[in-house]
């Protein structure tokens, strides 16, 4: 179930950067205040939440089928930049199959800040902080982009729905 919500979330998020480019355009305002705002001084900039979210959207699917993930710089500096980097971690995220995951619930997933011999097996790993860690990063940047004037709401947040008669 990973590999589809991280999709959709990512599409979501990239329509969200295009309506934030539309928006700096109409309003005259530099692309680079919609980058760097934060909604408080200890939290990261925006440009900083999507590539959070960016980083959790490939690390989630990597660690839970074992297999190594692509470096990225964090070196965006546009909402441009911002995209193609949504779009790359969708296509990596793509390439993920149900086989993969076959022995992700009981893997040991052991995260850069924990202990030596700290662990979590993959379901807790999941379920306890990734997809969280993921759609804070997410719904903040979403906010951000509320709060300098984007004009989103929570269909742009929730995206479509695979509703059927």
């Amino acid at each position: 179930m990973t590999v589809p919500q991280l999709l959709k979330t990512l599409r979501n998020l990239d329509r969200w950067l295009a309506l934030a480019g539309t928006h700096a355009e109409r309003e005259q305002l530099p692309v680079a205040q919609i980058l760097q705002a934060r909604l408080a001084p200890d939290q990261y900039a925006f440009a900083r939440q999507v590539q959070v979210a960016c980083d959790n959207a490939k690390l989630i699917p990597a660690r839970l089928a074992g297999k190594e993930w692509p470096s990225h710089p964090d070196t965006e500096s546009t909402l441009d930049d911002l995209r193609a980097r949504v779009t790359s971690i969708a296509q990596f995220v793509e390439t993920f199959q149900r086989a993969d995951f076959e022995e992700a619930r009981e893997r040991r997933i052991t995260l850069p800040w924990m202990q030596a011999g700290q662990w979590l097996r993959g379901e807790e790993y999941l379920v306890q902080f990734a997809l969280p860690n993921f759609y804070f990063h997410v719904v903040t940047a979403y906010a951000i982009l509320r709060h300098v004037g984007v004009q989103l709401g929570k269909n742009d947040y929730l995206g479509e729905l695979p509703i059927r008669d």
